[in-house]
């Protein structure tokens, strides 16, 4: 069975509400590269978009895998796991009966998560590059790097 690790981060432009998410799978000796853009969204969307477009493309194209590590630099993310029986309970509701933020998303990577055991690190966000590969800080940089160029296109 293969080792698979995904590392996700996402970046927003918060005036411009324009977002980019980016992700590196590593499949055995394989590094493959996901990104895209969004507009009208937030930080936390795109930063849980990048988990949930990665683990749809491990189920799509390596039907055989059962089990991921995803590491990322978001605490939403990683949090959200932790409340699911809270949201189930609470029927994905705030105590003043509003929906949670990102209802849609929180419920599709929960469901994910029911069809493939994933483990989630937290990471530090934006580190010093050293002599070690470090897989978030090339996702960081991408999803920025979209982001400002979605904002040069607007112009």
């Amino acid at each position: 069975m293969s080792f698979v690790e995904i590392y996700t981060d996402g970046s927003c432009h918060t005036q411009k509400c324009v977002g980019a998410w980016a992700s590196v799978i590593l499949v055995d000796a394989q590094k493959i590269i996901l990104s895209g853009k969004e507009e009208n969204t937030t930080h936390n969307r795109m930063e849980i978009l990048a988990v949930i477009n990665s683990i749809n493309y491990v189920l799509q194209h390596f039907p055989t895998i059962r089990e991921l590590k995803v590491v990322s630099d978001s605490q939403y993310v990683i949090g959200l796991v932790s409340r699911q029986s809270k949201f189930l309970t609470s029927d994905y509701t705030t105590k003043a009966g509003n929906d949670i933020r990102n209802i849609d998303l929180v419920k599709e990577l929960l469901l994910l998560l029911s069809t493939i055991k994933v483990e989630f690190v937290k990471i530090k966000a934006h580190q010093k590059a050293t002599a070690v590969i470090n897989y978030n800080i090339e996702v960081d940089k991408l999803s920025r790097q979209l982001v400002r160029e979605a904002v040069k296109q607007m112009i």
